[in-house]
């Protein structure tokens, strides 16, 4: 079995990576666990970390001709990472098809033309719904209102098809928003919940842009790379279609996510709290919460509760300080 990432150099991409090669298994398209042979890393960047038994690619996943020398033709198994995220896809049109489509269609069309078709992991969006109903079911229809929303959306439907005709073995994951993001703040609508909490664990300020009554649905890296990992490993016959899961999460006010911290030993008047209409605008027609039956039939996990992300991220901060 031989594994691609793209984003690999993201946080994500490095835990997925170490975590398949600790494990050094990964389920075939009956399900049944086999020997990863190697890794091919790829993004703009090196990873910081990295399996032995892997190489790294590095240059634009929107290349064709890149995707075309970089994607072994032994690969079985590709998790796509690689993406321009919320704030910026909104800000920067242009970049967000670029990166978010195209990108994307030029990597299953790669695939497409591999005597295997690999199994092909896509981790979407909350953002796909737009001014969603008070819970989302399975069958919630998608109706983006941000650019980002729709591009995973117009991917979604592209994966769905593509595997539909047999093409390609694709599967996408519907992820949470992700707390507690380890780094700086990105440009992403949502990073500022990470911020909340990673900055004032560090004795830093913090900016808080929307209402604390507002409700988001989040998940914790751990769960997130887990729940990838059980996407890759899934039996064909297993997923059926559509090829659209909403993954498990927490629905939480902001208040909920600032009181954790305080109970976690923070200093919570770090958090500043400063109205941006514009983020608001895009986070406040995302999900408040989620019904995942299917999630939970096919196996895949949330978490505890909001005091164990936090946590988790406290572990996190003191093994690597300068995370």
């Amino acid at each position: 079995m031989h594994v691609v990432i793209t984003g690999a150099a993201g946080f994500l991409g490095q835990r997925i990576a170490n975590s398949l090669a600790e494990r050094g298994t990964i389920g075939d398209n009956v399900g049944k666990q086999a020997p990863i042979s190697g890794f091919t890393l790829i993004d703009v960047a090196a990873p910081q970390f990295a399996p032995p038994n892997s190489q790294t690619r590095i240059g634009d996943v929107s290349d064709a001709r890149f995707l075309a020398e970089a994607v072994p033709a032994e690969s079985t198994h590709v998790i796509h990472l690689a993406a321009v995220v919320s704030g910026q896809a909104e800000a920067d049109f242009d970049l967000g098809m670029k990166i978010n489509v195209d990108a994307t269609r030029a990597l299953v069309e790669h695939l497409a033309s591999h005597e295997r078709q690999p199994r092909f992991v896509f981790p979407s969006s909350v953002a796909v719904f737009g001014h969603a109903p008070p819970i989302i079911e399975d069958d919630t229809a998608t109706l983006p209102i941000s650019s980002y929303g729709a591009q995973k959306a117009m991917s979604e439907l592209l994966i769905n098809d593509m595997s539909r005709k047999g093409f390609i073995d694709g599967l996408s994951v519907r992820v949470p928003t992700v707390i507690v993001r380890p780094g700086k703040p990105n440009a992403a609508a949502s990073s500022f919940a990470s911020s909340i909490v990673r900055e004032p664990m560090a004795g830093e300020e913090a900016i808080c842009p929307v209402p604390t009554s507002l409700t988001m649905w989040v998940s914790s890296p751990e769960s997130v790379c887990k729940n990838l990992i059980h996407a890759a490993d899934l039996a064909t016959d297993e997923i059926g279609f559509p090829r659209m899961i909403n993954l498990p999460g927490l629905s939480v006010q902001i208040t909920e996510i600032i009181n954790a911290v305080e109970r976690a030993g923070i200093n919570t008047g770090l958090i500043l709290h400063q109205n941006n209409p514009s983020i608001e605008a895009i986070v406040s027609t995302w999900p408040e919460r989620k019904n995942t039956v299917r999630a939970n039939e096919l196996g895949f996990k949330g978490d505890l509760d909001i005091d164990s992300i936090v946590q988790e991220y406290q572990q996190y901060a003191l093994n690597r300080p300068n995370a």
